[in-house]
């Protein structure tokens, strides 16, 4: 079979993702993958979710943390981009999603909008509702870790302990 020259082969886009949850929990490829296409589906309807493609090629996630790399035709950008906007939780899981720039290559997505980023986490002890707690500290804000959940706060909300 002959592949169809280069004016007639689709274009693509390639929106940089960020996402965000509390530092317990684990969100997989598939699970992100199978949530985003329900949400073009429900904004979009079928037409509009066909048009638009939605798809990951590039997923990692750890520590509450994870990037994404989604595929989706070029004009359909903004569909894409109120899609994700509509994902607020993946597997019973409260995600955060922030789209951080969207790019004609892969590459360009990767090197400009994801990677640049050097954010680590650490565990810290903190004082917080008068209890010493542990807290997971990612720049200037924090997730305390209460009896069963984490609570997000900043660095004026707790005291090293």
């Amino acid at each position: 079979m002959k592949h169809l020259p280069k004016h007639l082969r689709p274009r693509w886009r390639y929106l940089a993702v960020e996402l965000e949850t509390w530092p317990d929990e684990r969100i997989g490829r598939r699970s992100f993958q199978r949530e985003l296409w329900y949400a073009g589906q429900n904004l979009l309807g079928d037409p509009g979710s066909a048009d638009a493609d939605l798809s990951v090629v590039r997923y990692a996630f750890a520590d509450g943390r994870g990037e994404a790399i989604v595929k989706v035709r070029r004009g359909e950008t903004d569909p894409a981009r109120a899609a994700l906007a509509c994902l607020d939780e993946v597997d019973g899981a409260p995600v955060g999603v922030a789209v951080r720039g969207i790019s004609g290559t892969i590459r360009a997505a990767e090197e400009n909008y994801l990677r640049r980023r050097g954010q680590d986490s650490e565990e810290r002890n903190v004082v917080f509702g008068n209890e010493e707690r542990v807290a997971v500290r990612r720049d200037s804000v924090g997730d305390v870790r209460l009896d069963e959940a984490f609570v997000g706060a900043t660095d004026l909300d707790y005291d090293l302990a």
